[in-house]
């Protein structure tokens, strides 16, 4: 696998992993007992930090890239092993 395969690859995982954390750890204004600003939401989160969710989706990316290439590298499952699947049919 060239380098600009893997770290496309990586990159879709870390966007999914980014979303995949954003709500994670999310208290709105009532939750935490904040009077909302003119205009909030109410559902709006109120202690909202970007540096933890891109901190967080680095290390899940990068745990779930290694097992992906490790498995690309080893070949524990392949596309013959997916049940209803058959190659070249």
């Amino acid at each position: 696998m060239n380098w600009y395969a893997s770290f496309a690859i990586y990159f879709l995982m870390w966007v999914v992993c980014a979303f995949v954390m954003l709500p994670l750890g999310l208290r709105t204004p009532d939750e935490t007992g904040e009077p909302l600003l003119k205009g909030q939401a109410e559902s709006a989160p109120s202690n909202f930090r970007p540096g933890l969710v891109v901190m967080r989706a680095t290390i899940l990316s990068a745990v779930l890239f290694g097992l992906y290439y490790a498995n690309y590298v080893q070949g524990w499952v392949t596309v013959d092993m997916l049940p209803g699947y058959h190659a070249g049919s």
